[in-house]
C-alpha cells in the first residue's frame, strides 16, 4: 500500500489545468516554429503596373527606394544590381568594379533628418575591396550575385530607404526587396540599427578607427578590409582591438592581442580564406597585401550607456611599420534613431585603396 499512497501523493502536486502554450519555455531548436509577431510585408522595387524590377539610379543622384510609415522592424534586406561584371545584354556598357564603392546605401529612421546607416554598398555587405566573393554569415552577405542582411531593424514610427549613383560613368538599375514586419509598437527597450563608416590611407603605427560616438547603445561588429601599401606585407595584422568605453576614455577598458585575433584567428590568418556565422575572412591575398575580415557580436556584444570608441592599434616600433590602406564599417545600435554620424567622404576619399585584383564574372551562368 506504501507505493500506492506515495504515487497519489505526487500527482496531487501537479497542477490541475496544463500550462497554456505561450507559458512554456520554447526550446531553441523550435524557435523558427513560432509564429512572427505583426504582419508581414515586403518594400520592392518591382512595379506590375509598369513590368519594371528596378529603380534607375542616374550618375550622381539619390533615389528614395521606398518609405514605409508606423511600427516595425525590418528582418531581411536583399538587393543587387549590375556594373560590377560585363553584361551580355548590353555589351557597350562600361564594366568597372568600383560601382562596388560608388554605390551608397542610407536609411533613415523614424522621420530623421541625417540616416542611422550610410555606407557604400560593397563596404556594408562585405566587398569593400571592390571585389565580390560568396561568403554568407549569420546577418550579412553576398549570395551568388546578391547583397543580403538579416540584421534585425526597429523602428518606431517608419523608415525610408535611399540610394546614391556616385560612380563617375556607370548608370545603375538596382533590384531590392525588403521584408517587414509591421507592429502597433515598438518594444520598449529596442534600440535602432545603425553603422559608421570609416577609411583613409594610414602611416603603419597611426590608429584604424573603427567607431566613434555618442549616446546610449550597443557595438555589435565590423567588416574591415585592409591593404598593406607594399607587396606581401601583412604587419598591419599585429595591431590589437582598443575599446575606450563610458569613464574608460583615456585607458582602453578592453584590449587584445592582435587585430586577427580579435577575429578569432591566428597567425595572419595562415590558412586562408573561411567563412563562419559570427567571423570570417572573405578575402586573403598575401602578395598584394589584401585582406577583408568580420566579426558579428551577438552574446558578446559591446553595451555601452554614454560613449564608445573602437580602433585598432599596432604596438610595434614606428620603423618596422609600413602604410596601410582600411575601409571599415561598423554596426550598432543606438537608442537613438539620428545618432551623431561622421560625414560621408566624397569619392575620391572613398577610393583610397592602393590596388584592385583584376577578376571578372560571367554575365549568364
Amino acid at each position: 500500500m506504501k507505493p500506492n499512497r506515495l504515487v497519489i501523493v505526487i500527482f496531487s502536486l501537479l497542477p490541475a489545468v496544463p500550462l497554456a502554450a505561450a507559458e512554456l519555455p520554447l526550446p531553441d531548436c523550435l524557435s523558427t516554429a513560432r509564429r512572427p509577431p505583426g504582419v508581414s510585408r515586403q518594400l520592392t522595387t518591382f512595379n506590375p503596373e509598369k513590368r519594371t524590377k528596378t529603380k534607375l539610379l542616374p550618375r550622381g543622384e539619390r533615389v528614395t527606394i521606398g518609405e514605409v510609415k508606423g511600427a516595425g522592424y525590418i528582418s531581411r534586406m536583399w538587393l543587387t544590381f549590375p556594373g560590377w561584371f560585363f553584361r551580355h545584354w548590353d555589351t557597350a556598357a562600361p564594366v568597372d568594379p568600383t560601382i562596388l564603392k560608388g554605390v551608397i546605401l542610407r536609411i533613415y529612421w523614424d522621420g530623421a533628418q541625417t540616416p542611422g546607416v550610410e555606407a557604400p554598398v560593397g563596404d556594408f555587405f562585405g566587398a569593400g575591396q571592390c571585389e565580390y566573393n560568396s561568403f554568407a554569415s549569420r546577418f550579412v552577405g553576398t549570395s551568388s550575385g546578391g547583397f543580403f542582411s538579416y540584421w534585425p531593424m526597429p523602428y518606431a514610427k517608419g523608415f525610408r530607404i535611399e540610394i546614391e549613383n556616385r560612380h563617375p560613368a556607370n548608370v545603375v538599375d538596382v533590384f531590392v526587396n525588403i521584408n517587414y514586419q509591421q507592429l502597433d509598437a515598438m518594444p520598449d527597450g529596442t534600440s535602432y540599427f545603425c553603422t559608421q563608416y570609416r577609411t583613409g590611407r594610414r602611416k603603419g603605427d597611426e590608429p584604424a578607427l573603427i567607431l566613434q560616438t555618442q549616446g546610449t547603445g550597443h557595438y555589435a561588429g565590423v567588416m574591415l578590409a585592409m591593404q598593406g601599401e607594399p607587396l606581401h606585407y601583412l604587419s598591419f595584422l599585429e595591431a590589437p582591438e582598443y575599446i575606450y568605453i563610458d569613464d574608460d576614455w583615456e585607458k582602453p577598458r578592453i584590449v587584445g592581442t592582435g587585430l586577427e585575433d580579435y577575429f578569432n584567428g591566428g597567425w595572419y590568418f595562415r590558412e586562408g580564406e573561411f567563412t563562419g556565422p559570427l567571423h570570417g575572412v572573405p578575402l586573403k591575398d598575401p602578395l598584394r597585401s589584401m585582406v577583408t575580415m568580420y566579426r558579428l557580436h551577438d552574446q558578446d556584444a559591446i553595451a555601452f550607456d554614454r560613449r564608445i570608441r573602437i580602433e585598432f592599434v599596432n604596438p610595434w616600433h614606428p620603423e618596422r611599420l609600413k602604410p596601410y590602406w582600411y575601409s571599415a564599417v561598423a554596426y550598432w545600435y543606438s537608442r537613438s534613431p539620428a545618432p551623431p554620424q561622421p560625414a560621408l567622404p566624397d569619392h575620391a576619399g572613398v577610393m583610397q585603396q592602393f590596388r584592385f585584383r583584376d577578376r571578372d564574372h560571367v554575365s549568364i551562368p
